[in-house]
């Protein structure tokens, strides 16, 4: 009788039941960013705003559309030189500033020492359609410019339009084709310089990893990777080569946010090492370092600055 098996019951385990490959739904897939942002998180990474010296800025708000902004900074300029040695001259700058913030119309505007005026415009024309507009104006013969972009965001596309002084006009078209992966495509005409091109790109997301490559008909390719650690740690690299000159930079380097401050930094393949601090000491009040360290042109920088305001 030990070795009756009871009704209803198998000597052997029963086999799990295979689950169905989740299908893919192509009339319904995620809108992609935009065509110029691709390399948003390895930039954001790898680019921190450095700089030399000491920087402050000021942001008042008057109201919760309208604030006024003040920054000053003090630090050396590096000029132009044919000797391998950094040619660096102190100087001192102040940068006045207005910024109009509305759900459907942004104007900001910097105006400084030197005489430059910066002006940038974004307004949602509808939903789906939006113009923006930078332009700088300075007392420099030929060196006032600006540009004027349309951008249209489908369902799962994205589509731009530019005209820039200088007879620049130029296009660009992203599409997702799947979930995951989209690919773009981009046509340029400079009528100044005589000159075209037209590029290509794809991007692949997920929860976890960013992947992009570029290629233009001008002799640059560049290819980036993130890999989001953890929800506090990201490493990142890029590489950027140059088939028509032959020369090719690499890059490595990490994001670390903390719960009261964000540190990035990297090094290239150029013996160029970097790091960023951003430091909240308060509601409002921000800490800044900047460091950058170059062995092969000897050039060391330092800067540090305080942020009052958001």
């Amino acid at each position: 009788m030990a070795g009756v098996v009871p009704p209803g019951t198998t000597t052997q385990s029963e086999a799990p039941t295979p689950t169905k490959e989740e299908r893919v739904d192509y009339m319904n897939l995620p809108c992609p960013i935009p065509y110029e942002e691709i390399h948003r998180e390895a930039f954001m990474s790898l680019k921190p705003e450095l700089f030399e010296g000491m920087r402050f800025d000021f942001t008042k708000g008057l109201n919760p559309k309208f604030a006024l902004s003040h920054s000053v900074y003090m630090g050396p300029t590096t000029i132009p030189s044919q000797s391998s040695e950094t040619i660096k001259i102190p100087t001192a700058q102040y940068e006045f500033g207005a910024n109009f913030l509305d759900p459907k119309l942004m104007l900001v505007g910097r105006l400084l020492t030197d005489g430059r005026l910066n002006a940038r415009v974004k307004c949602d024309l509808t939903d789906n359609l939006s113009l923006k507009a930078n332009a700088q104006l300075t007392n420099e013969p030929h060196m006032s410019h600006g540009i004027v972009y349309f951008d249209y965001k489908g369902k799962d596309y994205r589509t731009q339009f530019q005209m820039g002084t200088g007879a620049l006009f130029g296009a660009n078209y992203i599409q997702s084709v799947t979930p995951h992966l989209s690919l773009g495509g981009e046509v340029f005409w400079a009528g100044q310089h005589r000159k075209s091109g037209v590029g290509y790109a794809a991007r692949y997301n997920t929860d976890k990893m960013v992947a992009t490559g570029q290629v233009a008909s001008t002799g640059m390719v560049a290819l980036s990777y993130v890999q989001k650690v953890s929800e506090k740690v990201s490493l990142a690299s890029d590489l950027m080569y140059n088939y028509m000159s032959r020369e090719v930079s690499t890059s490595i380097g990490y994001d670390y946010i903390l719960r009261q401050c964000r540190l990035r930094g990297k090094i290239d393949s150029n013996g160029c090492t970097s790091a960023f601090l951003e430091e909240r000491l308060s509601m409002g009040l921000n800490f800044i370092l900047s460091a950058e360290i170059d062995h092969s042109k000897k050039d060391y920088k330092f800067g540090f600055g305080l942020t009052v305001g958001e």
